[in-house]
């Protein structure tokens, strides 16, 4: 994006007043515009007026119609200096070139106006200007919609200058969402202010894996200028959370950078982060919050509900005596709405389906699946939920259902060719895939494929290992499945598939401990498998998977040990700091910590009892049996 800049011709504004936002308002009334306004303005017909723009263009125009959508130019036809009235017909504004003031003619006679890319950074102070607010609202919904980490510094900078709040605020949230992209991205970056740098820097939420991410920002700002920007170093420095980064790092990469070694200032801030722990060592607001919900705990099913704060890698207990205790559900997110899906009580077989909404906290009743559902298996595409599989307490299923929320309605889709409970299932691209599972007999290698578009099921290439309690992850272009059980053993493989390049499965390492039954998500652009059964008892453990490296790192562990339970990630919640460790402190207790290293698992998250939890310990037409 260009660099933005504007001016004002005509009326000034004073510097204090601040101006209401009206660049997305949410109360903005469409208009009707009559086709005859385009006629008469295609023939020049019943013309009362002309505009004169840049190079002596004149543009007959309708006094009326063009103040019905500018109250700037109904002062001018209306209302002379004096006050009295005036029958101003010819009003010249050589400012404005005639093919933006097209623009703003096109959106008073017909309701829109074509913004491009080429455009919008002129049309956007033009139609400010001139106050033609439904410009303004389709200028700032089209840089929204563009909103890249190539541009988003400079969309920022133009809304903050054309008092654009909403656009401002929501581009400002989109940097700090994607402030790694940018850095990397943006040639803007290195033309911020050292002003706007600290803001971006400091702010709680600024979503960066690790610390390392804001010294290199810092690093690569400063090198650009290296002379002229040295004196705010210091400052810059002040940001960092350097609390929060490895030792090593800052001995190997921070402390050897030149311009650090040849100041003794910087040099007494980063060392004075050990025992200012409260600037230096304050955990960022995590953008995506993870939830574990339910599950097998001593024996029995829970209600309980866990979130994790990645940013401070704690986990935080909650009783929420709203949720019926279930395991063996299946949980997602569709629309920032949790929705938990089926499941067994230790009684009852459910088809019952209830919708958590994190911000405002509340639990609500959603129609019920045709299918009692137990071991269900269950992803989200397209809008829609799709539950597949499971067990009704006397038989497994092959059958499978979507829902659509806004209907609230299930429908039926075509069975799959096998039973398959305890199974798993994810979607990638335009299919939903599920492996694995169990029919009462036989443990499957099978994996088969959904065609969203021609509702038909296909087999696709075997696992290379039978798995039940297994879990399925789509992860950019390939699917991952890890641990289950192989009807002799709990699994630590698991092993990886690329459907566009449809070959045999192939295995990648293994996890640290073996595991059936446990839950799974995508975080911070790594897999994290959570708890589950190893064979002897549930776990809390959790570690965490990184594709671009092959390998696995520890994270802390739940507070409960339990199998059977479900677990999603919802990015970008408003009230995200409620779920974070920052709101947490009071509680400090509750957590523990842990700094993700690769390394042995930590064996503290087992418990003293042991359950028989897996699908195939449980007779045919019975309930599953639980004991200590």
């Amino acid at each position: 994006m260009p660099n933005y800049s504007g001016h004002r011709q005509q009326i000034k504004r004073k510097q204090n007043d601040k101006k209401k936002c009206v660049c997305l308002p949410t109360d903005y009334k469409v208009i009707e515009f009559p086709a005859v306004w385009s006629e008469l303005r295609a023939n020049s017909q019943l013309c009362d007026g002309k505009i004169i723009c840049a190079g002596d263009e004149i543009y007959p125009i309708h006094r009326a119609i063009l103040s019905a959508v500018s109250p700037y130019f109904k002062a001018l036809f209306t209302n002379n200096l004096r006050g009295n009235t005036s029958d101003t017909k010819e009003v010249t504004i050589n400012w404005v070139p005639g093919n933006l003031f097209t623009l703003i003619l096109d959106y008073a006679y017909t309701g829109t106006c074509k913004v491009t890319v080429e455009n919008v950074e002129q049309l956007l102070p033009v139609a400010d200007q001139f106050e033609v607010l439904g410009v303004v609202k389709l200028c700032c919904q089209f840089l929204l919609q563009e909103l890249w980490p190539e541009n988003c510094l400079g969309v920022y900078k133009y809304a903050r200058h054309y008092f654009c709040h909403d656009l401002e605020e929501k581009t400002r949230k989109y940097i700090r969402h994607n402030f790694k992209k940018i850095l990397r991205q943006s040639t803007e970056f290195k033309e911020l202010s050292s002003g706007e740098l600290c803001a971006i820097l400091s702010d709680d939420e600024l979503n960066v894996r690790n610390e390392e991410v804001v010294f290199e920002a810092v690093k690569t700002w400063v090198e650009v200028k290296e002379q002229e920007r040295l004196g705010y170093l210091t400052k810059l420095l002040k940001c960092i959370r350097f609390g929060l980064i490895n030792s090593k790092y800052i001995s190997n990469n921070i402390l050897t950078w030149k311009p650090i070694q040849d100041n003794l200032e910087c040099q007494r801030i980063i060392e004075s982060s050990s025992t200012n722990t409260e600037i230096f060592s304050r955990p960022r607001i995590p953008y995506e919050i993870l939830f574990a919900i339910g599950g097998w705990s001593g024996g029995s099913p829970t209600s309980f509900v866990e979130t994790y704060d990645t940013r401070a890698d704690r986990w935080f207990l909650s009783v929420n005596t709203d949720v019926v205790p279930r395991a063996y559900h299946g949980l997602c997110t569709l629309n920032n709405l949790i929705y938990v899906i089926g499941g067994f009580d230790g009684r009852e077989h459910f088809n019952t389906v209830r919708c958590y909404d994190p911000v405002t906290k509340e639990w609500h009743e959603k129609a019920c699946m045709y299918h009692v559902r137990c071991y269900v298996s269950v992803c989200t595409h397209g809008g829609k939920i799709y539950a597949l599989g499971g067990s009704n307490g006397r038989i497994r299923l092959s059958s499978g259902e979507r829902y659509e929320p806004k209907r609230n309605q299930w429908e039926m889709i075509p069975p799959m060719h096998r039973q398959r409970s305890d199974a798993s299932a994810a979607a990638l691209n335009n299919k939903i895939y599920i492996v694995g599972g169990f029919n009462g007999e036989d443990i499957y290698s099978s994996a088969e494929a959904f065609d969203v578009e021609t509702s038909q099921w296909s087999y696709i290439k075997s696992m290379i290992n039978p798995r039940t309690g297994v879990s399925l992850v789509a992860f950019r272009d390939s699917l991952y499945a890890f641990g289950g059980y192989s009807g002799l053993t709990r699994l630590t493989s698991a092993e990886r598939y690329n459907p566009s390049q449809p070959e045999e499965w192939q295995e990648v390492t293994q996890m640290f401990r073996a595991r059936s039954n446990f839950a799974t998500v995508i975080l911070d652009d790594m897999i994290f498998v959570i708890g589950g059964y190893d064979g002897y008892t549930t776990i809390a453990y959790v570690e965490c998977y990184d594709p671009d490296t092959n390998e696995w790192y520890d994270a802390s562990p739940m507070n409960l040990n339990r199998s059977a339970l479900s677990a999603c990630v919802i990015p970008g919640l408003i009230n995200a700091k409620d779920y974070s460790y920052l709101s947490k402190t009071k509680n400090f207790g509750q957590g523990q910590a842990g700094a993700r290293n690769r390394g042995k698992p930590d064996q503290s998250g087992e418990g003293p009892h042991i359950e028989l939890d897996d699908e195939i310990n449980e007779p045919d037409g019975g309930s599953r049996s639980h004991r200590n």
